[in-house]
């Protein structure tokens, strides 16, 4: 079972709450849309590829995705695991 959640984030807050998200554990798949509602990132996480496998990813897409403002983050997680909270 799942449960979707949707975070309104500005563009310099951006990378650092999908870092979060990423970190939490609980987190099932990431979508990104920008203010027009235009998917620029659909994807899912396992356990396997989260975490550090992803920062080279992120570093280069921050340059971009600061720039602009008000992004949604459609965010699916694992309804039956807590989150791990980010340290």
């Amino acid at each position: 079972m799942s449960a979707t959640e949707e975070i309104k984030v500005t563009g310099g807050a951006l990378m650092a709450k999908l870092k979060e998200l990423i970190r939490e554990g609980n987190v099932r798949r990431i979508i990104l849309k920008n203010p027009e509602g235009r998917v620029l990132l659909d994807m899912p996480l396992n356990a396997g590829i989260a975490g550090a496998a992803l920062l080279p990813f992120w570093a280069a897409v921050g340059g971009i995705l600061v720039l602009a403002t008000d992004y949604s983050i459609l965010v699916e997680r694992d309804a039956d695991t807590p989150a791990t909270p980010a340290s």
